[in-house]
């Protein structure tokens, strides 16, 4: 019954101190250890103050996987993800060391943990009726088509997701089926991974909503502004992509379209940053099977590797 571990998972909402926490782990595992990034901003070339990636001082400490690996003008699925991941945890065991899964996009978690289906691409044709009809009456009316089709995807976006709300409605279209019902068939064929979860879920959320204000305004110091310019001055990259719709990214482009001060900008931010935390903790909730760690603990890493001794059978 004392099965080894594949990896293990440290996950949580954002500003929550998952980095912190992996990378005390790492130490503790004496350079026993890789992460991979659970991160659907982190892999993005360039965007680095936005995104708070982890510094240069901080990826030499521990190898990282999937930080830097495309540009801003390409997409990255949850599917490639668990694709990448999977060859990735092969890889660290063969060098004899322990993954560990550091991040917060919980669908690519999901879609390790318990594989996708074969969802069908886009359709150009099908996106773009979609985008013109989103046009005309704004996306919390398609987010309301989507709850009454698709209750089970529709539940746990935001109306305003233009990204997602669009892609499950194109599934639906394309298809006839719920984007939810192809995750719910995946599970038939999830593969059997060992991956304990640890989940830093702050018991106080005002905690929470002030350490993502305060490094809001800490990227807003270190020049993330100039950051979305220097973007922006490329010439090839749009608001409606991927990338540029990462939170923060997606209200410094608004605001410097619509000439919006550097504090509205920054209070935007921080709202939408605050409102992908309640996502995330709502993601994490239905994982029936994750440790929780309070994040707002005072001995939160200590938890944390007391916790990660116990799963390794230290």
């Amino acid at each position: 019954m004392n099965r080894p571990l594949d990896a293990i998972a440290i996950v949580g909402p954002t500003a929550s101190g998952k980095t912190a926490a992996a990378l005390a782990l790492a130490q503790a595992l004496e350079g026993e250890a890789e992460i991979i990034s659970v991160d659907s901003a982190l892999v993005y070339r360039g965007m680095d103050i936005g995104t708070a990636k982890p510094s240069r001082q901080e990826l030499a400490t521990v190898p990282h996987h999937l930080i830097d690996t495309i540009d801003p003008l390409q997409s990255y699925s949850a599917a490639e993800f668990a694709r990448d991941a999977t060859k990735l945890i092969g890889e660290i065991h063969a060098h004899g060391r322990t993954p560990l899964l550091v991040g917060g996009t919980m669908l690519y978690l999901k879609a390790l943990l318990e594989g996708l289906n074969d969802i069908p691409a886009a359709d150009p044709q099908v996106r773009e009726a979609i985008q013109a009809r989103a046009a005309q009456v704004g996306w919390p009316a398609l987010h309301a088509q989507l709850m009454q089709v698709d209750p089970v995807t529709a539940t746990r976006l935001a109306p305003g997701d233009s990204q997602r709300v669009g892609r499950a409605l194109e599934v639906w279209t394309a298809t006839g089926q719920t984007l939810s019902s192809f995750h719910q068939s995946a599970k038939a064929a999830a593969p059997d991974w060992h991956i304990p979860v640890l989940s830093l879920e702050p018991q106080d959320r005002s905690w929470l909503h002030q350490r993502i204000a305060q490094r809001f305004e800490l990227m807003m110091a270190q020049g993330f502004m100039d950051e979305v310019r220097q973007l922006r001055a490329r010439g090839d990259l749009n608001p409606d992509l991927p990338s540029m719709r990462c939170v923060g990214y997606r209200q410094a482009w608004q605001g410097l379209d619509e000439g919006w001060r550097e504090a509205e900008i920054a209070e935007r931010g921080i709202f939408a940053t605050r409102q992908l935390a309640k996502r995330q903790i709502t993601w994490l909730r239905s994982m029936d099977s994750r440790h929780v760690i309070a994040a707002d603990a005072p001995d939160a890493l200590a938890q944390v590797l007391a916790q990660a001794q116990v799963l390794m059978g230290a």
